[in-house]
């Protein structure tokens, strides 16, 4: 089961699973559970493994002096994190990683990694492929905050969602202050932002489920 999962995560594309069979002692790959809450990572961490999500949900998030939370990504299973700063151990963490819910995590040696990308190509490609893919998101992140408005962000947002799932019927990765955070707004306005915009029509939203009607 651990090949044929990791063959389906981006990091593993184009590998055969004999050839992965034979690359993950190299890799120094162990298996950690976390319950929610439990921070994997904090900030001002250096660190030398990359994670892999097998379960459950991780939270990537920064913290100001006065402890002020922005969340930067959540992601789920088959996903990668924390592989910038593991592939640059003399750098430390300016983020936080935790569990946002009960999870599994695969981790592997960073250097042992790109070591083995000289027999293993395919693993520094889909890792360049991948750093672009979080670079990206971020800089949607910045997108969707640049607005003015709570009801701006939100529209914002919520149109990159229907987009990604090709459906204006779709369920968001966070919770209400997970959204909150995301967008950096203060959860009660949001929420008072989101009824008004149910009352107004403009979508219909239960729990993380949103109907989004455009406008």
């Amino acid at each position: 089961m651990k090949v044929s999962f990791l063959l389906e995560t981006a990091l593993f594309q184009g590998i055969a699973p004999q050839e992965l069979e034979t690359l993950l002692p190299r890799l120094r790959m162990h298996k950690e559970q976390f319950s929610k809450g439990a921070v994997i990572y904090h900030a001002g961490e250096r660190i030398r493994e990359l994670g892999i999500v097998v379960s459950g949900r991780i939270q990537i998030e920064t913290y100001d002096l006065w402890g002020n939370r922005s969340v930067l990504d959540s992601i789920g299973p088959k996903t990668i994190f924390a592989e910038t700063y593991a592939c640059l151990p003399d750098e430390v963490m300016l983020v936080t990683v935790s569990a946002s819910e009960d999870s599994e995590v695969y981790f592997l040696d960073a250097h042992a990694m790109i070591k083995a990308a000289s027999t293993h190509p395919a693993l520094i490609q889909n890792l360049l492929t991948l750093t672009a893919q979080k670079n990206l998101n971020l800089s949607r992140r910045i997108f969707h905050t640049s607005a003015k408005t709570i009801r701006a962000r939100l529209q914002s947002y919520l149109s990159f969602e229907a987009t990604r799932q090709h459906s204006n019927d779709f369920y968001l990765p966070f919770n209400r202050q997970q959204l909150a955070d995301y967008l950096s707004v203060d959860r009660s306005a949001l929420s008072n932002e989101l009824s008004k915009m149910q009352k107004e029509g403009y979508l219909k939203i239960h729990k993380n489920h949103v109907i989004f009607h455009k406008k």
